[in-house]
């Protein structure tokens, strides 16, 4: 069954593997906070673990707002996890409730068993550098976008790379969103680079996700129909759907498109929808926004299979 929670709203989530079991790490806000949008600032990171990606065995919050004054005292959002020489890493995103929130920065905790984690003294250990990226403009957007860090290991170098939802700084506003980059050796010292996708088709990318999969590799990430560019809205065939995208890449080290920036496609209406490896299949889990009478759901779904077209396109089945 999905995993859900009767007093609890859940939404962007990671997945990350340890032996035979799944252990997703979720976004979660009591459903007694004052509407569905105000759960972004009553936020903790949830946790729960799976063999099958179907039962869930619900574990100990992983991560909560720091105390007062801290980098995080008011959110902690979406991150990923890695394995680095037996230590579980995890970079997530924070705010400070005397900024309202609005400015997002990365900081690292760590965990020898991915259940007991503890923050690094140096956080946060990543920020947004003004030379590419848009900086609090509240004429231009609704914050400073610096969050939900996807991490992965460069197999030639050794080097880690964080993939980031941010805005360039130049262009109209509604066109600004791009995949941010990052580079580290060791997680904790973060060189900032430019951005690895051209601006022009969204306010922004939310929760990316690089995988290698059946010889390709994609790149996912989710947004809502509202924010699609004027200059996109303008392209034939193309019409606005809210939920997870994907492109195909013909360079991954560049994240460039196999085909032009149009070729971004809809997935799932599932939000921040993963990719998960189970054995010789592959599977896709999003979480659900909203049901078919418009009312805020908040649970993350089944999981799907995928099935892949010879031309590398992807498809969603039932299991």
């Amino acid at each position: 069954m999905a995993l859900r929670f009767d007093d609890h709203w859940i939404w962007d989530f990671w997945i990350v593997r340890k032996e035979s079991d799944y252990h997703v790490f979720y976004l979660q806000a009591p459903q007694s906070a004052q509407g569905e949008d105000s759960r972004h600032w009553s936020v903790t990171i949830g946790h729960a673990v799976s063999n099958d990606l179907t039962r869930w065995r619900v574990l100990p919050d992983a991560l909560a707002p720091g105390p007062p004054g801290s980098w995080d005292d008011y959110t902690t959002w979406t991150g990923s996890i890695v394995e680095d020489e037996g230590v579980w890493n995890m970079l997530y995103t924070g705010g400070k409730r005397s900024e309202d929130g609005l400015i997002q920065r990365i900081g690292l905790a760590t965990s020898s068993d991915l259940v007991h984690w503890h923050k690094h003294p140096d956080n946060p250990v990543m920020v947004s550098d003004p030379r590419w990226y848009e900086q609090l403009n509240l004429d231009n957007w609704h914050d400073q976008a610096w969050r939900d860090p996807w991490i992965y290991r460069d197999p030639d170098t050794q080097r880690w790379h964080a993939l980031i939802t941010a805005r360039s700084n130049f262009g109209p506003a509604d066109e600004r969103g791009v995949i941010g980059h990052a580079r580290s050796d060791d997680l904790v010292e973060w060189d900032v680079l430019p951005p690895l996708t051209e601006p022009g088709h969204f306010g922004h990318l939310e929760v990316p996700q690089l995988v290698e999969a059946q010889g390709r590799h994609y790149l996912l990430f989710s947004v809502n129909a509202s924010e699609y560019s004027r200059r996109r809205t303008s392209l034939p065939h193309i019409q606005p759907e809210t939920g997870t995208h994907y492109g195909i890449l013909s360079d991954p080290s560049s994240l460039q498109l196999a085909g032009e920036a149009e070729a971004w496609r809809p997935l799932s209406s599932l939000y921040a929808g993963k990719l998960v490896q189970m054995g010789t299949r592959w599977c896709f889990l999003g979480w659900l926004q909203r049901n078919a009478r418009g009312h805020f759901v908040g649970e993350i779904s089944d999981p799907l299979r995928v099935e892949f077209s010879p031309e590398g396109e992807l498809t969603l089945h039932p299991l």
